[in-house]
């Protein structure tokens, strides 16, 4: 057979597959569309994080490869934009990570009500241990970045792994996987006219209060106190779920909601938490889980009163459903929940899942699996939900194998 031929077979099928195959329980006839995919070069390489949408309907992430500057010829990351046209989505490189002044390895982007974008990298700018950084819009066309902050690797923290949040007076607030006490911290920082000050609410001791943390933070509904989880420490090494809560004098207090066997409840969870309007916290863990894959589990008060999780689904990390989740799981306007495993599923890269709530039971169906060719693989990063429809990346795949941005559609 002539290769174009065989090609074009290859093409057809896996488009098949995309669009035909993919099980669709809970939404009639999902199907995937690739909105861009990156080729390794001055538009990025390998997408890890959640990604953000304007209200506009524009689309903001990283890449935590690629772009190359003099700095970082190999490619330190990049922060990009797309832009939905007519017959597509155009791509826009809004900024490219030196790796020396500004960082490397970008995570993911948050948005404030004057347009500007705020991030971490988990690496470089100066010290080697990662940075805050602003880009914003200047008229004319462009971003301006500015380092408001570079992590030392000391008490300050260093290597923040995820991105950050923001209270209603534009403190930021976020965790580094590293320093302080060599277990990480939980940082906030503040503009004091016109310079921005970076304090430390927390450092993690890598006891039972835990430690290394890689997760973004969630407030809750008070927006005064802060959720997250740790990657390891706890009574069992396996992480947890913490708060850390303002007190009337002004410090800040931790307190492990949950300590992780490694057993059925799950272990060592990476992605951050979501509240639901009851004030429960869902989230997702690596492994355990009952077949060693993971799970989605619930935090919330039982019949007396007492803080209880809940195994909402344990990952068997086979064809059916995946495994071993990195990120946060969305809810949707019905009350459904939406997450993503990096590994299993049809293809053996990972799915797209959703859970469905109905008298009581939740109820698991995978939207789509990733076959790794040009409808990606391995998606660490989490999903958006934004008008009916799901937005996310995977690191590789594509026609280069550096990765993609997706929308699954019902």
């Amino acid at each position: 057979m002539q290769p174009k031929r065989l090609l074009v077979i290859q093409l057809l099928v896996l488009i098949y597959a995309i669009t035909v195959m993919s099980p669709t329980q809970g939404w009639a006839a999902d199907t995937e569309i690739v909105l861009n995919t990156f080729t390794g070069g001055t538009d990025g390489s390998e997408p890890y994080s959640n990604l953000i949408m304007d209200s506009a309907g524009n689309l903001y992430g990283t890449t935590t490869l690629g772009g190359g500057s003099a700095n970082c010829p190999s490619g330190c990351g990049t922060a990009f934009k797309l832009t939905p046209v007519s017959g597509g989505w155009q791509s826009t490189i809004i900024q490219v990570f030196d790796g020396a002044t500004d960082g490397s390895q970008p995570s993911a982007l948050i948005l404030d009500p004057a347009g500007d974008l705020y991030g971490t990298t988990r690496h470089g700018g100066f010290y080697g241990y990662g940075t805050v950084f602003r880009l914003t819009p200047v008229s004319g066309g462009g971003w301006q970045e500015t380092v408001l902050h570079r992590f030392t690797g000391g008490p300050d923290g260093g290597s923040p792994f995820a991105g950050l949040v923001s209270d209603a007076f534009g403190n930021l607030y976020g965790t580094t996987s590293a320093g302080g006490n060599s277990f990480g911290t939980i940082f906030k920082l503040t503009l004091v006219f016109g310079i921005w000050q970076e304090s430390v609410l927390y450092t993690f001791t890598g006891g039972k209060d835990g430690g290394n943390p890689l997760a973004q933070l969630t407030f809750d509904a008070t927006a005064t106190n802060l959720y997250g989880t740790t990657y390891a420490g706890g009574h069992y090494n396996n992480g947890t779920v913490f708060r850390l809560a303002y007190t009337s004098g002004g410090s800040w207090l931790e307190s492990v909601l949950h300590s992780f066997s490694g057993g059925g409840d799950g272990g060592n969870p990476i992605g951050g938490l979501t509240f639901d309007a009851a004030g429960n916290l869902y989230g997702t863990t690596v492994i355990g889980g009952g077949h060693g894959y993971g799970n989605v589990f619930q935090l919330g008060l039982n019949s007396r009163g007492r803080l209880h999780e809940t195994v909402l689904y344990a990952f068997t990390g086979r064809k059916k459903d995946g495994g071993s989740p990195y990120a946060n799981v969305v809810f949707d306007t019905s009350g459904n929940l939406y997450g993503t495993t990096t590994i299993g599923g049809g293809g053996g890269y990972g799915t797209v899942f959703e859970l469905i709530l109905s008298g009581g039971v939740w109820s698991f169906s995978t939207l789509h699996n990733f076959m790794s060719g040009a409808d990606g693989a391995y998606p660490f990063g989490g999903l958006t939900f934004a008008g009916g429809n799901l937005y996310g990346s995977t690191s590789n795949g594509g026609l280069s194998n550096d990765g993609i941005v997706f929308e699954i559609v019902p």
